[in-house]
This record gives C-alpha cells, sequence and structure tokens, in this order.
C-alpha cells in the first residue's frame, strides 16, 4: 500500500472512489441522481485542482499495486485555535475492511500536526454507523450534533473532535450580544467560504435554537439565501459547496 500526496493527476480516479464510496454507504438513503449531483458539485474537476494546489488544503490519497483505492482531504483555517477540518475520507467498496481509512487518517494527522494544527475536527452523518465507530475508535470525541439539509431532506450529523494533547472539550462557545441579545457562537460548527469561515450561532449553551451565522472576520450580520448559501456583507466572503458526509471505512 503507497500512501502519498494527491497530485493533479489523481482528480478523475478521486472521483471515481467517491462515488463508488458514496452510493455503496448511502445508495439505500439517496437515489443515484442526487449522489451523481453531489459528485459534480463537490468533487468538480476543477474545483479539485484548484484545492489540490491550494496551501491550506492537505490532501492524502491510498494506492494499491497502482489503483488509487481511498483518500482523506482536509483544510487548516485559523480560529481562536489552528484546525484541521477533514472534509472527506472515503475509501474504494471493494478494499474496505483492510485499514486502510486508519492509515490514511494517521498519515494525514501527521500533515496536520506538521502544519501547527491544535485540534482535528471532522462530521458524519448520525445514521452512517461505520463512519461514527470509525472516529469513536481513533480517539475522537463527540462534540455535539446538528441538523442538515440535503436535498430537502433533514439529517442529523455529528461533530467530532480530536486534541494532539490530551485535554476535556468545554464545547468552544463564545457568548456575545448582537441586537440586544446574548447568542453562542459554536466554533466547531462551520462552513467554509471563499475568504474564511462562517460560525454557527445559538441562543442557548445546548445548540437547541439556532440564531444564525458568524463571519469569520467579526460580521454577525451574515445573510443566507434560498440555496443555504451564506454571504457576508462585510467582507464579502462567500460560503463554498457545503459537505455533508464521508465513508469512513
Amino acid at each position: 500500500m503507497d500512501i502519498r500526496q494527491a497530485t493533479a493527476d489523481d482528480v478523475a480516479e478521486i472521483r471515481r472512489v467517491a462515488r463508488e464510496s458514496l452510493a455503496e454507504s448511502y445508495g439505500h438513503a439517496l437515489d443515484h441522481d442526487l449522489i451523481d449531483s453531489v459528485i459534480e458539485r463537490w468533487y468538480d474537476s476543477a474545483d479539485l485542482a484548484d484545492d489540490l494546489a491550494a496551501e491550506d488544503t492537505y490532501f492524502v490519497v491510498a494506492e494499491d499495486d497502482g489503483e488509487l483505492v481511498g483518500f482523506v482531504q482536509s483544510y487548516v483555517v485559523s480560529r481562536r485555535e489552528v484546525v484541521g477540518e477533514i472534509d472527506w475520507l472515503h475509501v474504494a467498496p471493494d478494499h474496505r475492511g483492510r485499514g486502510i481509512g486508519a492509515e490514511l487518517l494517521a498519515a494525514l494527522e501527521d500533515e496536520l500536526l506538521g502544519a501547527g494544527v491544535e485540534r482535528l475536527e471532522g462530521a458524519v452523518l448520525v445514521a452512517n454507523e461505520m463512519g461514527t465507530e470509525f472516529y469513536d475508535d481513533h480517539g475522537f470525541t463527540a462534540a455535539g450534533e446538528r441538523i442538515i439539509n440535503i436535498s430537502g431532506k433533514e439529517f442529523a450529523e455529528r461533530v467530532y473532535v480530536k486534541f494532539p494533547d490530551p485535554g476535556e472539550y468545554d464545547g468552544d462557545l463564545e457568548e456575545r450580544a448582537v441586537n440586544g441579545r446574548t447568542v453562542y457562537v459554536a466554533h466547531d460548527e462551520t462552513v467554509r467560504g471563499s475568504g474564511g469561515v462562517f460560525h454557527a450561532m445559538y441562543l442557548d449553551t445546548d445548540r437547541e435554537e439556532r440564531y444564525g451565522w458568524a463571519c469569520s472576520c467579526g460580521n454577525t450580520g451574515v445573510v443566507m439565501d434560498t440555496m443555504e448559501r451564506l454571504e457576508c456583507g462585510a467582507c464579502g466572503n462567500r460560503s463554498k459547496a457545503t459537505r455533508w458526509d464521508a465513508a469512513y471505512l
């Protein structure tokens, strides 16, 4: 097994593995047309090539006898801490059960720690039991759940965190006053944007009543359009295509 950095030459095979992995893990819940649309939106060839060239992207692939069989993708973002956001980890169905996901995760963690990351963060749909077990088995701690919308359907997503230096997770909520109300900014719940990240805001510390989104520039007046895309009127930061889950196997 060869674990290495992804290159632009891997784009077509990354798209193939993502399609096979999503179909295997979610074919029972999502129709194939939706999965195809997900691939075209989240794994657009040009966007993938741009991501591979970006300084804040860490992309590792697994190759077996010349065949790409898995990959993991992450971004480094600066909040109150430097965070490594694990965006996707997929393993081709025919190669699951061999520990490839664990090898990919270990290689990625080494890369992120070398980049000064202070916290690792990932998310997985609660319905993906193998995905939640993967995080549980690899030193991550469940930090909360949120409801997300996929093509008009609601799903529960669980956020996981891991600290390089063991310590108790404290929720990472920042109290702010917005328009005369007390709100709580969740620094562990983010959406990646073109110029930074957006943080979820709640009216309660249990994260049951959502208030809105705060931009990393400090603006709390972020707007959302009918396609659930976020835009900051202060700095122009706009959300990119959202991710919802990966097949962590």
